[in-house]
């Protein structure tokens, strides 16, 4: 993609962001995009067919940007607190998330939250799909690999949810000791 065209993407993203905390993701208009981007019609749907098609692409660049930070992390991140790492994978995901990287919290606890939750947590599941396949993991527990890469990234999901309403009041390091307390005995 040249410049050109990641600039005009990036105001499509960024109108359709400040759309999205104004007001419900059902009431934004294609037209009300265009405007905020000060683009053409022709020019949105050169980049995107539909609305849909642009928050499916908006949840990617937003979740795989955070997540693959994660992943690329992983000689310095761990999964487990038994490593010799400083900090595991989930504390690395919480500092990006108290940054606010592209108002990634607001997103979260919009009205339309529904639909970036499901990205996250199916982007979560990768890394630690990841993490459980790069890793061997001993499991106390007869419970397919599945459903423990399930409930992992949903109990993630519900602490970073759990953390906005309650005003961010821990340290990433805090929820970090916390999360991984309640997650590793059943691993």
């Amino acid at each position: 993609m040249d410049r050109r065209q990641l600039k005009t993407r990036t105001a499509i993203f960024t109108a359709f962001i400040t759309l999205l905390a104004q007001k419900g993701y059902d009431k934004i208009t294609v037209q009300d995009i265009i405007d905020a981007a000060n683009i053409g019609r022709t020019t949105f749907y050169a980049h995107f067919e539909t609305k849909d098609e642009l928050l499916k692409a908006l949840c990617q660049e937003l979740f795989q940007h955070l997540l693959h930070s994660g992943l690329d992390c992983t000689g310095n991140h761990w999964f487990f607190s038994d490593c010799k790492a400083s900090e595991s994978i989930f504390c690395h995901l919480l500092q990006h998330l108290q940054r606010n990287d592209n108002n990634i919290l607001q997103l979260l606890s919009c009205t339309n939250n529904d639909i970036f939750l499901r990205y996250f947590k199916d982007s979560l599941n990768e890394v630690i799909e990841k993490q459980f396949v790069e890793r061997t993991v001993r499991r106390k527990h007869n419970v397919p690999e599945d459903f423990l890469i399930n409930h992992i990234s949903g109990s993630f999901v519900e602490m970073v949810l759990w953390w906005i309403k309650s005003g961010r009041r821990q340290t990433p390091e805090e929820l970090d000791t916390y999360f991984r307390s309640v997650i590793e005995p059943i691993l």
